[in-house]
């Protein structure tokens, strides 16, 4: 009967069949170990002489890392294995070879390894990152799904710019331009008039010339929308959301999080509700440590470890002057230059994972914007119909998933965050 290694405490005591590949393998006299992984976990195979078939004694000394292969055996509990159990292993048979395995146990460097990202996926590591990941996303998917959210995903190619025109990436749409999607942002404020709660998951792409921790040039984001939701409706989703993802996270993948030597005591402490701070009072804070700072910029990530250095949780900063947003970002009308908008600082130097705020809601003034931002009206008809045909107040934000992943797993750079990162400079494999 064959089964997966996460099967193996139900079968303790039957004779069972194992595939997947070796992780590693060591031989002492008599007796051999050999670690399979399968991809839901590692089982130590136990090969005593006398006890398997002599066959699998023979041909153990022909396997090496990686090679696939199939086992046979008993399963037998043993605290000290992964999982508190073990295989009495009976027959082995190679069913690939694996020569010179190019990943070995010795230290290699960064380019090294992202040249053989598609190996070293299959890393201990990397496997409790790509868990993390996908555990991530479920949770994601469940806080939204759960609430009454309705999933209307935004299409990859736009006829028009969203976050400025900068990071485009330009393609060809037969004899049109198009541009890869910076967000799905403006689509989701179109489905939240038809639907009320909104949101799209997907990849998004910023041609940034950015090779800091923090960047990919392709990268996953989720944007809620919500009708008749103000700024201060959307930072409370948005703490909710934040709290929900990660507890969830801590709960359901304490082993991952342990084979990364995780300290979890800060990710413990995310749980509503978080801190807010004005603009104006967030840079008072960071002019104290970094007196160089413009009042009236945006943040560098210096400037948002400084402030998120203060808090044990994430923060809040809000009111951002509307200089520096785009341009469907409504301006507060109690307090001319700042706009509704919000940003979410996670703890620990990670810097923003949530950006976000209220929409403008007036043609008037949306078709200023456009034209103040040097866009072309009829880039955006489509858009500003939302605002000729019953205008609404409504608000969303986007988080990006690969920054969660890293501040979550407590990664030093978002490469690792994604199978296949996307960065200024490499695209490959």
């Amino acid at each position: 009967m064959r089964v997966y290694v996460s099967e193996l405490k139900n079968f303790v005591g039957q004779e069972v069949e194992l595939k997947g590949w070796v992780y590693n393998s060591r031989s002492s006299g008599k007796i051999k170990f050999l670690l399979l992984r399968d991809g839901t976990g590692l089982c130590q195979c136990v090969f005593f002489k006398g006890e398997c078939d002599p066959e699998a004694f023979e041909v153990f000394g022909q396997v090496s890392q990686e090679c696939s292969v199939r086992i046979k055996g008993v399963v037998r509990e043993e605290p000290r294995s992964p999982g508190g159990v073990e295989l009495g292993a009976q027959s082995l048979e190679i069913l690939a070879p694996s020569v010179d395995y190019p990943i070995g146990p010795k230290e290699h460097g960064v380019d090294f390894l992202m040249n053989h990202r598609h190996l070293w996926l299959r890393s201990k590591r990397q496997h409790a990152v790509m868990r993390i990941r996908a555990e991530l996303v479920s949770a994601i998917r469940d806080f939204f799904d759960g609430r009454g959210f309705t999933l209307t995903d935004a299409p990859i190619f736009t006829p028009s710019a969203c976050e400025g025109t900068s990071t485009l990436f330009e393609t060809t749409y037969f004899d049109e331009k198009a541009y890869l999607s910076q967000s799905g942002q403006l689509y989701m404020e179109a489905t939240a008039a038809a639907l009320g709660k909104v949101y799209c998951f997907g990849p998004t792409f910023r041609a940034e010339k950015s090779k800091t921790r923090r960047h990919l040039i392709e990268f996953w984001m989720v944007e809620p929308e919500v009708a008749f939701a103000d700024l201060y409706d959307n930072m409370e989703l948005a703490e909710q959301f934040v709290e929900y993802i990660v507890q969830r996270t801590l709960k359901n993948r304490p082993e991952e999080l342990a084979a990364l030597e995780r300290n979890t005591e800060a990710l413990e402490k995310v749980k509503a509700p978080f801190p807010r701070l004005h603009y104006k009072e967030a840079t008072d804070i960071i002019l104290k440590e970094n007196p160089e700072f413009v009042v009236g910029g945006d943040f560098g990530g210096t400037d948002e470890t400084i402030i998120s250095s203060k808090f044990d949780r994430p923060v809040f900063v809000h009111h951002f002057p509307s200089a520096i947003k785009a341009f469907y970002m409504k301006e507060d009308p109690q307090e001319s230059g700042s706009s509704m908008s919000c940003d979410l600082l996670a703890t620990e130097g990670y810097g923003e994972i949530i950006g976000g705020g209220q929409r403008e809601e007036s043609l008037e003034v949306l078709v200023r914007k456009i034209r103040e931002h040097n866009l072309r009206i009829e880039d955006f008809e489509w858009y500003l119909d939302l605002r000729r045909y019953g205008s609404f107040p409504h608000s969303g934000f986007g988080l990006g998933l690969e920054r969660t992943v890293a501040w979550v797993c407590g990664l030093s750079h978002v490469r690792e965050t994604i199978p296949f990162p996307r960065l200024y400079g490499r695209n490959y494999p």
